[in-house]
């Protein structure tokens, strides 16, 4: 799907959370070629506070940026109204994170890198994929272990000592873990 400005339309407000900068650019760039009027914000605070100025009709949140996570950010938007169209966009995706941020009010959730026209379709998705491959293998070891890590650091709200002490593991290695990509399968 390519949407194209239409000077006869008024441009659909749209924010980008992310913090990174070059990448917010790059972005802001192709969807403003798109139509969009697009406004960019570094951390949640800006986020939220750009969108209790804006009440944008859409949203890419990334969820790991330095302070409160991307999470924080989709609830603020659903709170603000249900009318905002919010896509998670991560590049450290687990099924804890996608099914929290869905259950605050995301309506997709994708993995970076992802290109400029699958995330206007994801604005545009009202249901799911029934189409979707199931993994024909179970998680391996190290996946699930990734999985498991950011699942208890979620439940502490994204501390990263308290996830240490429940996990009985040493605030250092879980941070040297958590930098860690995970493995596909």
């Amino acid at each position: 799907m390519n949407m194209l400005f239409d000077p006869s339309k008024n441009q659909p407000d749209l924010l980008v959370v992310d913090d990174d900068v070059t990448f917010c650019q790059v972005l802001s760039q192709a969807l403003s070629k798109r139509g969009f009027a697009v406004r960019i914000a570094h951390d949640a605070d800006e986020a939220i506070a750009k969108a209790q100025q804006l009440a944008p009709e859409y949203a890419i949140v990334d969820l790991s940026m330095p302070g409160p996570s991307g999470l924080m950010v989709v609830k603020a938007l659903t709170d603000l109204g249900e009318h905002t169209r919010t896509v998670v966009l991560t590049g450290y995706a687990s099924i804890a994170t996608a099914v929290e941020a869905i259950k605050l009010g995301a309506i997709h959730y994708l993995t970076k890198p992802t290109n400029v026209d699958d995330i206007i379709a994801a604005f545009h998705r009202a249901e799911g994929d029934t189409s979707t491959t199931i993994a024909s293998e179970p998680m391996s070891i190290n996946r699930m272990e990734w999985e498991h890590l950011h699942k208890v650091l979620l439940d502490c709200g994204g501390n990263i000592s308290a996830a240490a002490r429940r996990l009985s593991m040493h605030r250092r290695t879980l941070q040297r873990k958590l930098r860690k990509y995970p493995s596909k399968t």
